[in-house]
This record gives structure tokens, C-alpha cells and sequence, in this order.
């Protein structure tokens, strides 16, 4: 009788935690859409922002958040593929091995802050870049790296063991082996790694503040010209994101309408951030099935 009890309130307790985990999540995303709702438009997500009247809007920072999520994707799945890889396949176990994971999880609990004091040395004062896209990119690589190096590890070692035995067994290579067999039975958890990845590159700011910078020059929108200044494909221009941007409107507070362009552009973060989710997983099923060559 004490058992069963035990296990009703567990129950109880646990489905009480869940729904107030819903309930606390649902009443964010509603406060959201209720204060942001009224500010989307055409002209609010394509004009460039005021500094001191009001209705300006948010499109160079919208294009900004785009931009360097692509660049910091290029840079740090490769980087967390291949060293997830070696960790979870080639690495012998060792004082070494064991000397790389402490570092890799030191560098996972660093601060934004700090990291973004990292990059104001390294990629923008040692470089002399100045404030860039690409630097802001290489210091969210840095960033972001640690953690996809764990999450590739755990969904390869998460693997059974008897897939890549079979594999050899048949004189296949290890590479082989874990190009073929192990990565895609690894693959959702890897896109899991990657849209965490890209969620933490959506809403940083305090690391973008030191590397990309506060502002972002007047732009040529049908300039296509990477190494033009007025390009905005130039990774070498100052850019102001996202995240970057609400903090400096509700920090300087010049405009009149300071707080009703920070609720906007949180509601777009937040929209932007869960098509991308949605999007990453739709594809990512498509790339599983054809990996693995089920329906």
C-alpha cells in the first residue's frame, strides 16, 4: 500500500512539475506575442532602424542574426563533427583523453562575457579587424564548439556497439564504418546539437557586443560584392544583431518608441528562432531517411 501511494504522488508531483513547466513557457511566448504583435509589418522588418525618431524598424539586424548564424554553422559543425568523432572513435582513454574532456567542459561553462572579452582581443584587437561579422562568428564558434563536441560524442557512443562489430566484422574500415553506419544512426542526435547550437547563436548578445559590435553601416542592398564596405555580405563590416539590438534600445532608450520596437523584434527572435527549429527538423528527417534508406 505504501508503495503504490508512493508511486500515486510521484506521479502527481512529477505531472504537477510538467505542467507548470508548460504553463510558465506558454504565459512567456503569450506575453510576447501580446506586447510584439502590433509592431509586425512589411516596413518593421525590412527599414533600417531610427537612432532618435520613432518607427524605425529591424531589417539589417534581422539580415545580421541570418548572417552570422550561417557563418558561426560553417565553422562549428565541421569543428564539433570532426572532434566529436575523434573523441568517440580514435581517442584512447588516458590521462590525456581525460585532460581534453575537462577542457572541453570548462570551455562549455565559460560565461558569454567572458568569451566575448576572448574575442575583443583575439579577432578583433590581435587580428585588427575591428568589429566584424567574422569575428563575431569565430568568437560564437568558440562559444558554441564545446557543446557540440559533447552532444556528437554522446550520440555516437549512444550507438549500440553491435552495428559497428557487424560493420568490421564484414572487413569493412573504421572510417567506413563510421561514415556509413554510425553517423547516420547518430544523425538525430546530432541535429539536436545543431539546433541547440543555433538557438544560443540567436539570442547571445553579450559575446556579439565585443566582437561584431553595436552598429551597422548604411548598406547596398543589391550590392553583392563581398569585399565592398557597402556590401552586406561584407564579413568585415561592424553588424548589429538581434539580440544585440534590443539590448541597446531599452540600454539608451533615445527613440521615443524604445519599448515598443524591443517587444517587436523579441517577438521576431522568437518566430525566427522556431521556424528555424521547425525548418531543422523537417529537413533533418529527409537527410535521416535518405541516410539510412528508410521511409
Amino acid at each position: 500500500m505504501n508503495k503504490k501511494w508512493t508511486d500515486q504522488l510521484a506521479t502527481t508531483v512529477f505531472t504537477f512539475i510538467a505542467i507548470l513547466i508548460v504553463a510558465v513557457l506558454a504565459g512567456l511566448l503569450s506575453y510576447i506575442l501580446y506586447r510584439g504583435f502590433n509592431q509586425l509589418s512589411l516596413d518593421f522588418l525590412t527599414t533600417p532602424p531610427s537612432s532618435y525618431r520613432e518607427g524605425g524598424g529591424i531589417g539589417p539586424q534581422l539580415f545580421n542574426s541570418f548572417y552570422i548564424l550561417f557563418l558561426t554553422m560553417v565553422f562549428t559543425v565541421p569543428l564539433g563533427l570532426g572532434g566529436g568523432i575523434y573523441m568517440a572513435e580514435y581517442a584512447k582513454p588516458g590521462k590525456i583523453t581525460d585532460f581534453i574532456r575537462t577542457c572541453i567542459e570548462v570551455l562549455a561553462s565559460l560565461p558569454s562575457i567572458v568569451v566575448g572579452l576572448f574575442g575583443l582581443l583575439v579577432f578583433v584587437q590581435l587580428t585588427g579587424w575591428s568589429y566584424s561579422i567574422l569575428g563575431g562568428a569565430l568568437a560564437l564558434t568558440v562559444f558554441n564548439l564545446p557543446v557540440m563536441v559533447r552532444v556528437v560524442e554522446d550520440s555516437i557512443t549512444s550507438v549500440p556497439r553491435e552495428q559497428k562489430e557487424a560493420s568490421l566484422a564484414l572487413g569493412i574500415t573504421h572510417w567506413d564504418t563510421v561514415k556509413t553506419i554510425i553517423l547516420p544512426a547518430a544523425f538525430p542526435g546530432i541535429l539536436t546539437g545543431i539546433i541547440l547550437s543555433a538557438g544560443r547563436v540567436f539570442g547571445e548578445a553579450a559575446a556579439l557586443l565585443f566582437t561584431s559590435g553595436v552598429t551597422t553601416p548604411r548598406l547596398d542592398w543589391m550590392n553583392i560584392n563581398p569585399f565592398s564596405e557597402t556590401s552586406p555580405l561584407n564579413v568585415f563590416r561592424p553588424a548589429e544583431t538581434l539580440a544585440v539590438h534590443i539590448w541597446k534600445v531599452n540600454t539608451q532608450g533615445l527613440i521615443p518608441d524604445a519599448r515598443e520596437v524591443a517587444d517587436g523584434a523579441a517577438l521576431v527572435l522568437i518566430i525566427a528562432v522556431l521556424l528555424f527549429n521547425l525548418l531543422a527538423r523537417v529537413l533533418g528527417r529527409f537527410v535521416h531517411r535518405k541516410l539510412t534508406s528508410s521511409k
